[in-house]
């Protein structure tokens, strides 16, 4: 394997050695628990601690469309990518406080029965049909691809299809331990992916530092960094001019600047934390404390993440215009290339850090496939009406929960042995970002309205959904040739292939806006208090001193950031 010493292997050997033991461990000790089996495979209910849930958040969210991805994107853009990580921080402290305790007190376990208890039938079934479609051709894709991508770009190309099945099969063996083996190996996957990550881009600021004459310094690497590209390290980008340069224009189509914090920025970061089984499944099982302790330390973690994320894809953006990297092919290359360059055995670690966030994502995606299909469809529609014992019951939900993760994770593999969607056409973050932004719009919607405006209809909540995605899907491909490139709701840009587009952020958040009119149109004509509407007090979002210590916290430091890099 070209680049990769005996130590690397060691290392990376030890790493699975210890994640697996420790699952095994879990997994054994779980058993002689006393909660259901299937409550224990999908939600872990009830064990695990704020720390694990915290910890789990992080790593099934941080993967390879951020390693990968983000640091891509911080190579052609900078640091204002980071504005997903650190919005997410402030969007967690509202699910914490006001998403929490609506979900927990209703005894909510998946997405698609908040959606049935709250609306109808009709909107469960299509939601759980459109998250198992976007978990599997989105998510679950795009992260084999994109972390077999920079993987075998360390240890040799010809490696690419062997490391996107091993990517496979190890995520596939955590998943079929449940939800609380997940939980509890996520804290090491996460002490491995931070160590790793730091480590990285602590010898990535030194090669800097190095290759400008000016020593092993980290310090001085990043103020290098900030010299040679000052432009990579401003929050908010202008808007472009007729003067502005095609490369500007290109970055203000991934991340349109001040706007984006008015559109779509906050839809895809409550969206994703807030509505997402993949994400919330972690807290569901646990008290509302708990939960909110958990959810608030992922918070805290992500301020940290584009430390280790998105600075390496300007180190490479440094040393790639200074004729130190002419190997990179392009941005989604630029994280690969920085690992090229660590010393043995720190690469072994490397890219065991980069092995667990792909790891971690996948089995936690693979683990809310099996409960949406699981709870939500399987034993609703398919499971045939028979007396059985309750403990054979138990065993043939996790028995389908599992088939159902293997299912996924082959069509995921099928689907990007030759890059079948063309995600490295898109850039792996982007991809992600602009697709899920389909359904991003009418989803908020639907459950923003179901949780605090008790009028919301179930006939508002189906015209909401199909109205968002219709809705994204002009503002994306029609409303330039129908409306022009400049009116009241947008300005388009030419694009690298010179075609007028919208910034996908503004398509999000005027496609919300829609939805939002016309479900509330819709829901004034039905009765003034809707009989499924949930019960709600001013008790419920109450917070003890500790979590608002926490909330402050992580405020403050977010201020203080914006305020450097604005």
């Amino acid at each position: 394997m070209s680049g990769i010493s005996t130590l690397d292997i060691l290392i990376f050997v030890i790493y699975f050695i210890l994640v697996a033991g420790y699952g095994y461990w879990v997994y054994n000790k779980k058993k002689k628990a006393t909660v259901t089996a299937s409550h224990d495979y999908f939600l872990a209910e009830g064990s695990l601690t704020w720390w694990a849930i915290g910890a789990s958040l992080i790593a099934s969210n941080i993967s390879a469309e951020q390693f990968i991805g983000m640091s891509g994107n911080g190579y052609f853009v900078g640091i204002a990518v980071a504005a997903y990580e650190w919005i997410a921080a402030l969007a967690l402290i509202i699910i914490a406080v006001w998403f929490m305790p609506v979900y927990l007190k209703n005894k909510i376990y998946t997405m698609p029965q908040f959606l049935k208890r709250r609306y109808n039938e009709s909107v469960s079934l299509i939601m759980a049909i459109f998250w198992l479609l976007l978990y599997v051709f989105v998510n679950l894709t795009s992260i084999l691809y994109l972390g077999a991508i920079a993987i075998s770009g360390l240890i040799g190309p010809e490696y690419l299809h062997v490391v996107m099945v091993g990517l496979a099969v190890f995520s596939l063996i955590i998943t079929l331990g449940g939800m609380k083996v997940i939980g509890y190996t996520d804290v090491i996957q996460v002490a491995v992916l931070i160590i790793g990550g730091f480590a990285t881009i602590y010898f990535a600021l030194t090669i800097v530092s190095e290759k400008f004459g000016l020593g092993s310094d980290a310090v001085a690497g990043f103020k290098t960094l900030m010299q040679q590209a000052p432009d990579h390290f401003h929050m908010i980008l202008q808007k472009p001019t007729a003067a502005s340069s095609q490369e500007d224009v290109n970055k203000y189509l991934i991340l349109p600047g001040i706007a984006m914090y008015f559109a779509g920025q906050w839809i895809v970061n409550l969206n994703y934390w807030g509505c997402n089984q993949y994400i919330t499944q972690r807290a569901l099982g646990a008290d509302l404390e708990t939960a909110r302790k958990g959810i608030l330390f992922a918070g805290f973690l992500k301020l940290l993440m584009p430390i280790i994320v998105m600075l390496p894809g300007i180190a490479a953006y440094v040393l790639h215009q200074n004729g130190h990297l002419e190997s990179l092919r392009g941005m989604d290359d630029a994280y690969s290339a920085i690992l090229g360059f660590l010393p043995s055995g720190l690469k072994g670690l490397a890219i065991a850090a980069l092995t667990a966030a792909i790891v971690a994502s996948l089995a936690g995606k693979l683990n809310s496939i099996g409960t949406i299909f699981t709870l939500d469809i399987y034993m609703k529609y398919f499971k045939k009406e028979k007396v059985e014992s309750n403990e054979s019951k138990e065993k043939n939900m996790v028995w389908v929960g599992r088939m159902a993760a293997l299912v996924s994770i082959a069509i995921a593999v099928i689907f990007e042995w030759k890059d079948m969607l063309g995600i490295s056409g898109e850039g792996g973050f982007t991809f992600i970002q602009k697709y899920t932004g389909f359904i991003s719009p009418g989803v908020f919607a639907m459950f923003i309205l179901g949780m605090f405006w008790k009028r919301t209809t179930g006939t508002a909540a189906v015209a909401g959904l199909l109205t968002g995605f219709l809705l994204a899907i002009f503002f994306n491909s029609f409303a330039v040739p129908l409306m022009g490139n400049e009116t009241i709701l947008y300005t388009a840009f030419k694009n690298k292939d010179g075609i007028y587009e919208i910034p996908f952020l503004i398509n999000m958040g005027w496609a919300f806006f829609f939805t939002m009119v016309v479900m509330i149109g819709i829901s004034l004509g039905g009765p003034k208090v809707n009989p499924k509407a949930f019960e709600l007090d001013s008790e419920m979002f109450k917070v003890k001193p500790g979590i608002l210590i926490m909330i402050v916290t992580t405020i403050m430091i977010l201020a203080a950031l914006y305020i450097k890099f604005w």
